[in-house]
């Protein structure tokens, strides 16, 4: 796998992280409560939150984004924001560490929860580790996250204004492609084999904000291996390229039915990775959709 050249290896490494947390919180297992907001397991945190551990890169940005960089202790390994970067790894979103994670004596565990983690992190909660979960499915679930970690670190107000600036970014946005056309998308994740955005997907929400169709709105899950041949025949006006990587994807591009789409690249993980970027992720998304169309501040 080679990235390309003009790709930061940070950046490939946060794309692993993320499509590692979308995949696996798809198949969430039922003993752990995910569709219903976030949820506490173990001891009731502190009032006041001194030390904080991450299991995954979004929460990480939410925290740092509420000005409680300082409450950080430990992230997870692929956390690459200059802000933790001298911080102690405590392992990955299906394989966190319980022996890492407890020595770092956290007040407060942020979890995105998936049937990876779960067992381990049940574990931290009965040593005593008290954790909050929170699932990362759709905007909403991303605005009750920040809610959430507001409020447990005592930053209610940094975190309404967050919540307040990712709205915004999508009453205009949805406004500026009412006026427009429509373009059929495809969203791609990966090449070898083809991942692509399905329907209940993250960017499948995004991309009605920003006006497109999903074309792989028929697949039968969040994020799919997808048929070539589904892909050749939905015949996409664009194909969104988050993959990172070339690999197969000149292939992919010189099929019928593909090879007259226009093709464009994300220009930051703003959109990949749901937390308090995403504002910025629905505005770049809106930019590749409609390069003719101007976004008003």
């Amino acid at each position: 796998m080679s990235l390309r050249p003009s790709i930061p290896r940070s950046r490939g490494i946060a794309l692993v992280a993320t499509v590692l947390c979308l995949l696996a919180s798809t198949a969430l297992a039922a003993s752990v409560p995910t569709s219903k907001g976030p949820q506490t397991l173990g001891p009731r945190a502190p009032a006041k939150v001194r030390r904080v551990v991450t299991l995954a890169p979004s929460l990480t940005e939410m925290v740092l984004t509420l000005g409680a960089g300082n409450t950080l202790v430990g992230v997870s390994r692929f956390d690459m924001a200059k802000e933790v970067e001298k911080l102690p790894r405590v392992g990955g979103f299906v394989d966190p560490s319980i022996e890492a994670v407890v020595a770092l004596k956290p007040d407060l565990l942020l979890v995105q929860p998936g049937p990876g983690n779960q067992r381990p992190v049940e574990k931290m909660a009965e040593l005593g580790v008290p954790v909050l979960l929170l699932p990362l499915h759709s905007v909403a679930d991303v605005l009750s996250a920040m809610r959430a970690v507001g409020k447990a670190l005592g930053r209610e107000k940094e975190a309404e204004a967050a919540v307040s600036r990712i709205e915004a970014s999508r009453t205009r946005v949805r406004e500026a492609a009412k006026k427009l056309p429509t373009p059929r998308v495809l969203f791609v994740y990966g090449f070898e084999p083809l991942v692509v955005a399905g329907p209940g997907s993250f960017a499948d929400e995004l991309l009605r904000d920003a006006g497109g169709i999903n074309v792989a709105a028929d697949a039968g899950s969040a994020y799919p291996v997808y048929p070539l041949e589904r892909a050749v025949t939905a015949r996409p006006d664009v194909v969104v390229d988050s993959a990172d990587v070339d690999v197969g994807k000149e292939k992919l591009r010189a099929l019928p039915g593909l090879s007259q789409a226009r093709w464009v690249e994300l220009p930051s993980q703003a959109l990949l990775q749901p937390g308090p970027s995403l504002g910025q992720g629905l505005e770049e998304l809106f930019r590749l959709l409609h390069p003719e169309a101007a976004l008003k501040p």
